[in-house]
């Protein structure tokens, strides 16, 4: 029930306006975000690969409906990607993009206007040396989003797909997605979604999650196991070891600020560890999504209000 609240306060503006006016919004935000500029974010990749992790960066925006917004997204993905080869960072991050921002959402030909900005940042992260990563996002769009990933893999082979494990689709999606070189991120999904196309027990939606990681390890493919749970990471050591596949062919994917020492401890053993890592002032929608995710997270929100306000 509480989760499903906070999923529901996410699109409210008039809780977005209050929240964002909370003195102690910034310092709570931190926690979750690597800043609201391009700079910020770099420094703080900077920080995360000399630690030993590899990055991944969001831009917080989606649901644009407005082409100059899109278009201004796609050129802050542009400047940061130049950014990140200028500081040599290339090598451990790529970005991540949500297809809303760029365009998808956009009445008449949305779909090709985002593939047309998707190209254009899969050819700057090429140039940069790097790659990219097609976020998912509500079930509305998940047809859209993989038939634009198809459209970029004919140029951009190492273009990532992202798959959610608490949607009825995902077995099979993984099934179709698991080839040679195919780059597959496997969450658990953070979306208020209908019983009709989602899971909402918790430990179906964990089952479900085993059954489509089951499928990508045993797959020549790169599975990129996007969890906090030490089920899970537990289970997806197992099965690494039971398919026989070597470190480094399939990575672990945390977010930002949770679980840091986790991070730094499957680094130390051998382990890929790439951090997902938001940035940007649009960032009450991700913020309020990480709340429902975890109990604990919502607890470090509510203290911070108390010590803060």
């Amino acid at each position: 029930m509480l989760r499903r609240s906070l999923l529901m306060l996410s699109r409210s503006d008039n809780i977005k306006h209050l929240v964002s006016s909370m003195p102690i919004s910034s310092g709570v935000v931190s926690r979750f975000v690597a800043g609201e500029t391009a700079g910020q974010a770099v420094e703080a990749t900077e920080k995360l690969v000399k630690d030993g992790l590899l990055v991944t960066l969001d831009r917080l925006g989606e649901d644009t409906l407005d082409r100059s917004h899109a278009e201004a997204t796609v050129d802050a993905y542009l400047s940061l990607l130049k950014q990140l080869a200028q500081r040599g960072l290339s090598h451990g991050a790529e970005v991540s993009v949500k297809l809303s921002a760029v365009g998808q959402a956009l009445e008449g030909d949305g779909e090709r206007i985002a593939l047309d900005s998707a190209r254009q940042i899969c050819q700057a992260a090429s140039n940069a040396g790097t790659t990219v990563t097609l976020d998912m996002e509500d079930h509305t769009t998940t047809d859209s989003t993989l038939a634009i990933l198809h459209e970029l893999r004919l140029d951009f082979p190492l273009t990532g797909a992202v798959v959610q494990a608490y949607l009825h689709r995902t077995e099979q999606d993984c099934r179709d997605l698991a080839y040679a070189g195919s780059r597959v991120r496997l969450c658990k999904g953070a979306y208020k979604e209908p019983d009709s196309v989602a899971y909402q027990d918790k430990h179906e939606v964990n089952l479900s999650y085993v059954r489509c990681l089951k499928v990508l390890m045993a797959a020549p493919g790169y599975p990129m196991i996007a969890s906090h749970d030490p089920k899970l990471i537990e289970i997806a050591g197992a099965l690494a070891t039971r398919t026989q596949r070597e470190k480094g062919s399939y990575e672990y994917q945390m977010l930002y600020g949770i679980r840091p020492d986790e991070q730094k401890r499957l680094a130390a053993q051998g382990d890929k560890v790439r951090v997902y890592t938001p940035y940007g002032d649009e960032w009450y929608g991700y913020l309020m999504r990480r709340l429902a995710e975890r109990p604990a997270n919502l607890t470090f929100f509510a203290r911070s209000l108390m010590t803060k306000s």
